[in-house]
Order: C-alpha cells, then sequence, then structure tokens
C-alpha cells in the first residue's frame, strides 16, 4: 500500500491516520484558504465609500484576520466581529497560514468573544454594537459580512418582550430537545432583532457582501447562524409550531406578537437585498472530498456518503456500524481496504437523569461513537474517527472521539458499561477513561460534523 513519508500507515496506524484525515479536512475548510477568490473590489476613492466589515461565528476571528491580510493596505477597512471564547487566533497564526501583519500596521477589524452555544451579555453587547455601527451607512459604502456556524448565539439581540435570561432559557431548551438545526434557528430569527435578515435590512442603502462557511445540511444560508444578512422564508406561524412540537415555553406577550406576526422577518424578494450577494467561502462537502483525495493518495478507496446527515448521534452511529460490518463480513457495499466518510449535522435528546445518577458530558460527536461502538460490538477491523471541525464538541474541550475493534473489551475491564454511559449522555467521560478522546482546541472554522471509518 503505497504512502506518503509525513502520512501514518493506515494498516499499522488507523488511530493516527484517521486524525490526518480529520486534519486534512479543517484545512481544507480554513478562511485564508478561501477568502481571496470572493472578495470585492474596495469602493472607489471618488465614491468617498468606506468598507465595514460586520460578522459573527465560530470561524469570526479567522475570517477577519483573512480579510486584512488579503485587503489592499491603502483601502479603508473596519469593522467589528464577534467570535466564541478562546476562538480567535493569535496574530502570529502562521498554522492558519496568516502572512505576518506589516511592522507597525495596526488591527483594523476589532474581534470580541462572547459565550456559545448559549448566549451571554458579551453576545448582546457585540449584537448591539453591531447594529448601531449600519447607522450612517450610504449608498458609496460597502458592508462586508463574515458569517459562520455558531453566530447565532453570538449575534443575541432578543425581540421586544424578551429579555437575555429569557432567550438564553429557550435556547437551552432547543438545544437540549433534539430539535434540528433549522427548526432552532427559525425560533431564533423570530425572537432576534438581528437576525433572520435584519442585519442586512439595517444596512440600506449600503451594497452588503456576505462571505459564508457553512455548517449545515443543505449550505443554506439562510439557516447559517440564522441568516442574519439574507431572507427568510421561514414564518412566525412556523416558529409558533416548532415551540409547541418541542413544549418549550415563552411569555405570553411574545407569543401574542407571534400570533400576530409582529415578529416576521424580511422575506425573498424583499427590495432591502436588492444588489446583495452570498458567497460560500467553504462547505462540508469540499473538506470531505479534500479527506477522500488524501485518503486515495494514500492507496486507500475512499467513498463519502453525504454532508447532510442528520438525525439522533446514537442511531445514525448505529446505521453506519451496520455499513461497516457489512464492509467488514461481505465485502458489501465497499470492499476492504476503505474508508468511509460522512458529515453533517447530528443531534443528542439529552435523557433524564435517574435520581442520584451522575450527570453526563459530551456532544454529538461522542454520542455517535458510543452508538457505533454499542452496535459494532468490537467488530475486528474497523476503526473510527468523529470530531467536529471547530474542534469542541458541544460545550467540552475535546474534538470528539475514536475508537477500535478492542473498545468495549478495554472499556469492560475497566468496570465501564457503554448502556449506562449512553442512558446518562456521557461520551466525554467513556472515551476520557479510555484515552480516547480527540483533543485538538479550536481550529478558527467550521464545517460541522466529521466522521470516518476505516475498515481493513
Amino acid at each position: 500500500m503505497t504512502n506518503n513519508d509525513n502520512v501514518p500507515d493506515p494498516v499499522f496506524q488507523p488511530a493516527e491516520f484517521l486524525e490526518y484525515l480529520y486534519r486534512v479536512a479543517v484545512r481544507r475548510a480554513l478562511p485564508l484558504h478561501n477568502t481571496a477568490a470572493f472578495l470585492p473590489a474596495p469602493p472607489s476613492r471618488e465614491s468617498g465609500g468606506r468598507t465595514l466589515v460586520l460578522g459573527a461565528g465560530k470561524a469570526g476571528g479567522a475570517m477577519a484576520q483573512a480579510v486584512e491580510a488579503l485587503w489592499p493596505v491603502d483601502a479603508p477597512l473596519s469593522g467589528l466581529v464577534v467570535t466564541r471564547y478562546h476562538h480567535t487566533p493569535p496574530r502570529e497564526a502562521a498554522f492558519l497560514g496568516l502572512p505576518p501583519r506589516p511592522e507597525g500596521y495596526p488591527q483594523r477589524i476589532e474581534v470580541v468573544e462572547a459565550a456559545h452555544p448559549v448566549p451571554d451579555a458579551a453576545g448582546l453587547a457585540a449584537a448591539q454594537r453591531i447594529l448601531a455601527l449600519t447607522q450612517g451607512l450610504t449608498e458609496n459604502d460597502l458592508v462586508l459580512c463574515l458569517i459562520s456556524g455558531g453566530g447565532s448565539a453570538l449575534l443575541t439581540l432578543p425581540a421586544d418582550g424578551l429579555t437575555l435570561e429569557d432567550k438564553q432559557r429557550i435556547n437551552k431548551a432547543l438545544l437540549e430537545s433534539g430539535a434540528a438545526i433549522d427548526e432552532m434557528n427559525c425560533v431564533r430569527k423570530h425572537l432576534s432583532r438581528i437576525k433572520g435578515g435584519r442585519l442586512a435590512a439595517a444596512c440600506a442603502p449600503a451594497r452588503v457582501v456576505t462571505l459564508t462557511i457553512s455548517d449545515v445540511p443543505g449550505d443554506d444560508p439562510s439557516v447559517i447562524a440564522s441568516g442574519p444578512t439574507v431572507p427568510d422564508a421561514t414564518t412566525c406561524a412556523d416558529a409558533l409550531a416548532i415551540l409547541a412540537r418541542y413544549h418549550i415555553d415563552i411569555p405570553a406577550s411574545v407569543r401574542a406578537a407571534l400570533e400576530a406576526g409582529d415578529f416576521e422577518t424580511p422575506k425573498p424578494g424583499d427590495a432591502v437585498f436588492a444588489g446583495h450577494a452570498v458567497h460560500m467561502t467553504a462547505t462540508p462537502q469540499q473538506s470531505l472530498e479534500a479527506a477522500a483525495e488524501a485518503a486515495r493518495a494514500a492507496g486507500v478507496p475512499a467513498y463519502i456518503l453525504s454532508d447532510e446527515i442528520e438525525g439522533e448521534s446514537r442511531e445514525v452511529g448505529k446505521v453506519h456500524a451496520a455499513l461497516a460490518r457489512a464492509v467488514a463480513r461481505h465485502g458489501q457495499p465497499f470492499s476492504r481496504p476503505c474508508v468511509i466518510l460522512s458529515g453533517g449535522e447530528t443531534t443528542v435528546t439529552i435523557r433524564p437523569r435517574a435520581p442520584g445518577a451522575a450527570k453526563g458530558r459530551g456532544g454529538r460527536a461522542g454520542e455517535f461513537c458510543m452508538g457505533l461502538a454499542q452496535a459494532l460490538q468490537g467488530q475486528l477491523g474497523v476503526w473510527a474517527l468523529a470530531a467536529d471541525t471547530d474542534g469542541i464538541d458541544g460545550v467540552e474541550d475535546n474534538a470528539g472521539a475514536r475508537l477500535a475493534p478492542d473498545t468495549l473489551a478495554r472499556a469492560a475491564a475497566q468496570g465501564l458499561s457503554i448502556a449506562d454511559h449512553l442512558d446518562r449522555n456521557d461520551a466525554y467521560g467513556y472515551f476520557d477513561a479510555l484515552g480516547d478522546l480527540v483533543v485538538t482546541g479550536p481550529t478558527h472554522t467550521n464545517v460541522n460534523d466529521f466522521r470516518a471509518i476505516l475498515i481493513l
């Protein structure tokens, strides 16, 4: 089996090989690699127009640094971007491919940090400042919006009648409900004064160009970060139906406003979006294709199932296990050796805890791996890794987890029950005890779930 010197051998180093594929996928989505082709020209000097950069998301800091590095030094540039705590790249972030800032050259785009996935006062303050910066814009100005996953929580500006505490409670309930990302973001749009196209409306009459990194199945820009700069086809009635479906309470005054349509968002065809442009600079499919190409270059056939897989994480793990077993036992539908890749955004429904049971920790990547391991039952010749491409699985410090044919046996030797850990949604505790957490720190991009199964 051919291999490059710097690529782990998939046969003798299967775990390292899967981590290598993950790094390749992440590298493909780094902002500097994907931004230059989509940058508009600065406003002409004759027009007197300026360029204002606004943005939100886990990749916001790296996107801002990429724009600063690529923007003409003599062209005016200013703005504000909010990202998650600890997700601002260091200025000397050579690993991002960023050139050093010229000697004595000032930072032009301010980057601030706030909480994710549950919003906090810092995110509220950032959203207020971003909205304030849109005041006084003219038709000669350009607004460059940098949007990536996580922006929904980071760009929080509650609708009239809602407090920050209300938004925190509703957001937490949505996260624990098992609702799909498009459902959560439908609610978020209609309970916000800045999402669902409202930021673009506030920028009028300036031209708005949105650069976005997709972290959602289908790459719909109206779902990414709840679409602050694009039209919204969902309605107040849709938001009410979702809240009812998951039994989430809202204040009576807010319910009345939704029922009356008072919180409706700008729709497709609205004149406020005339002349605006949206560019998808990185997508889950591109990262999966990069990983597949790297696997094939190492002599391992690779197959991409989909970049849009959704559903309960543990159940998605079971489906992947059935496919992996078929390959390992019968050579169907793929022959061994091979790598099976998939992406998307699964969900975790938090189970009620039994009295006295320890609280679980973990995210959807770890929960996928537990479901996968339970269903594989120690199948020989199968290794796997699942991780979030932003480097954070849920709210923990790991990106995800990995498993091997001996995962269940090693766990049993330590007295660990995978059924117990699944009941408590405790993927972190399970894989931490085994030394099988994947820990990368923030990657400064976000194209959502990455899953790789190696079958030898």
